[in-house]
Formats: structure tokens, sequence, C-alpha cells
């Protein structure tokens, strides 16, 4: 079965085409990274006028990539949110267009499932696994039950892991997207020059909180002298990987998995890797992360958890009556 992804959640424009939920015949991504580096942040109303220029040019070249027309694919799989609303409609709506054109069904997904089933297109993984999803809007730990079940453990209070990557590196003037620039940096600072207090929330362990820590690095910056940018990027690089990996290996304790895959954006950060690899060596546990371009957004995580979703009840009405289906800023993971 030939699936054809859509992601348009935020700032990448991105179309794949995948076979049966594990092999990547093309993944096209097209960044908007130069539109909104000055803002320091994503601007939606930029993010979606660029949408609208990139995802004909997207689709057609990952079409062209894979070697296959249009009329070849069996199915649809888009991303429904959370997102921007204006960016998901774009793509929304570009699906819509094409799966009824072609008489194909749509399968909607949402944008975190497709970040947890990124490392089931590089791996094979037991379930029950543990997923630990750390991106700009989103840091919890999952239970992954199966391809197309998962139950939330553990969230963040406040701020997620990336989102305070992004307003740290703002602080710092290290210029957007925050996670790679705050990474570069570190590589040239010393984590030991600044000191910085793991967060933890009262009453939850496996809670995580992020906003705290953004503030803590705001009131270095009022010291005088003030630490060198560096090392305050490796003290914050070091102190965040700290709080995931901690909430991590205890919430693989508490409910005895041994197979951990740690996917989203954050997850491409090299210290963080060796960090998760590092406590799971030292606890028996397999840890597993997606290839680094499908740790960000992409539309071969929303194809692959697409084809699944479809395959698990390929009868679901949602998936043939499609037309008046529409964007959800805030859309939860309601998995089985």
């Amino acid at each position: 079965m030939l699936v054809l992804g859509i992601e348009s959640s935020c700032d990448e424009t991105a179309a794949a085409v995948v076979e049966d939920g594990r092999k990547i015949l093309s993944n096209v991504i097209a960044s908007q990274h130069e539109i909104h580096s000055p803002y320091g942040g994503i601007v939606p109303e930029l993010a979606s006028r660029r949408h609208v220029e990139n995802i004909p040019h997207v689709i057609n070249e990952a079409l062209r990539l894979a070697g296959v027309s249009l009329a070849r694919i069996d199915l649809f799989a888009v991303t429904r949110g959370p997102g921007l609303i204006g960016a998901l409609l774009i793509g929304l709506s570009t699906a819509k267009a094409m799966a009824w054109a072609q008489g194909r069904p749509l399968v909607p997904v949402n944008h975190l499932h497709g970040h947890i089933a990124a490392a089931g297109l590089s791996h094979d993984i037991n379930y029950p696994h543990l997923c630990l999803l750390a991106s700009g809007g989103h840091t919890s730990l999952y239970k992954v039950e199966s391809p197309v079940a998962a139950k939330e453990i553990s969230s963040t209070r406040d701020d997620a892991a990336g989102e305070a990557f992004d307003k740290v590196a703002r602080l710092l003037g290290l210029g957007f997207p925050g996670g790679p620039a705050v990474e570069a940096a570190a590589l040239n600072g010393d984590e030991e020059n600044v000191k910085l207090t793991e967060p933890k929330v009262k009453g939850a362990p496996l809670a995580f909180s992020f906003s705290g820590l953004k503030t803590a690095v705001r009131r270095l910056l009022m010291n005088e002298p003030k630490p060198a940018p560096e090392d305050i990027a490796a003290a914050f690089q070091k102190t965040v990987a700290q709080a995931l990996v901690s909430r991590t290996m205890l919430a693989a304790k508490e409910f005895s998995l041994k197979d951990i895959v740690v996917a989203g954006g954050v997850a491409r950060n090299a210290y963080l890797r060796n960090k998760v690899t590092e406590a799971a060596d030292s606890a028996g546990c397999n840890v597993f992360f997606p290839e680094p371009v499908l740790c960000t957004d992409n539309a071969a995580m929303i194809a692959a958890a697409g084809y699944f979703l479809y395959k698990d009840n390929p009868d679901d009405p949602r998936f043939t009556d499609f037309l008046k289906l529409d964007g959800v800023a805030n859309l939860p993971l309601n998995t089985k």
C-alpha cells in the first residue's frame, strides 16, 4: 500500500510517500527558517502564506522522487492537529481535494501520533514501549501499546522542552531555531561554570516543568559580570537533559518497560541522545531514536501513522466521509 502523507502543522511544508507504513520512498520538507528568523519565532500568517506557495511543489517532488504517479497512491494521510490552525487548514484542504479527486480514503492523523510512530520507520520496536516525546510544543511520556494505541503517562506543566530552548536562545541572542543554536553554543561552553537546578514538580515525580529554568537563565543575565553565553547554554542543555532523562528512566522502571523511544525535535540533540543512551544502558534498557530528519516535523511519520490507523479499521467511515473534516489547533491525542 502506497501512502501519501502531508504535514503542515507549523512552519514545515512536507510530503512523503511511504510503502506499507515502513518503507520511505520519498520524504520532502520545505523549511521556513529564513522567513521567521528575524522575528525569533514562528509568525503564523507568514507560515500560512508560505505553505500555500510550497505545498504543490513539495507534493510533486515527493511523487517524483518516489517514482510514482498520483494515480498509484492507495491512501492519503494528513495532519489534522494540533498546530497553527491556518497552517493546518492548507495541508488538510489540499489532502481532501486530492483524495476526493482520486477516489481514495483519507486518514486524519494527530501530529503527536506521527512523532510516536517515527522511530518505527527506522527500527523494529517491541510493544509495549515507553516514548518520550519532546518538541517545541509538547513534552510528554507515553506508554505505547501498539502502532495505534498510546496512553499519556505524564506531560509538562508549562513550557515544553523545545519551547524553552527557543526562549533561552532568544535571551542569549543565539538566533532561531533555538534548539540547534543552543546546542552549537554549548559545544564551546563549560556546563560546570554555571549552576542551574533541575526543575521538579512537587507531588508529581514524572511531570515536567521548564518555565522556572527559563526564568533562572534570565536572572543570570542580570548579574554582573554576566556568565559567558556559551557556559549558560551548556548548563541549560545539561539541566534540560537531566530532567528528561530522570523522568524517562523513572517511568521505565515504574511501568516495567525495557524499550524506550525518544522522539520529537529535541530528540535531534546529540547531548540528550548520549545521556539517554548512557542511562538506558545502565538500566538494561534498549533506546531507539528516529533518524534525525524524522525527529523534526515531516510527512513520512504522518504517512506511517495513517497507514496503521487505516489497517486497524479500514471500514472507519471517517476515512471516506472526509470532506467536512476540519483542523483542530489543540487536538488531543485520543488513541485506543
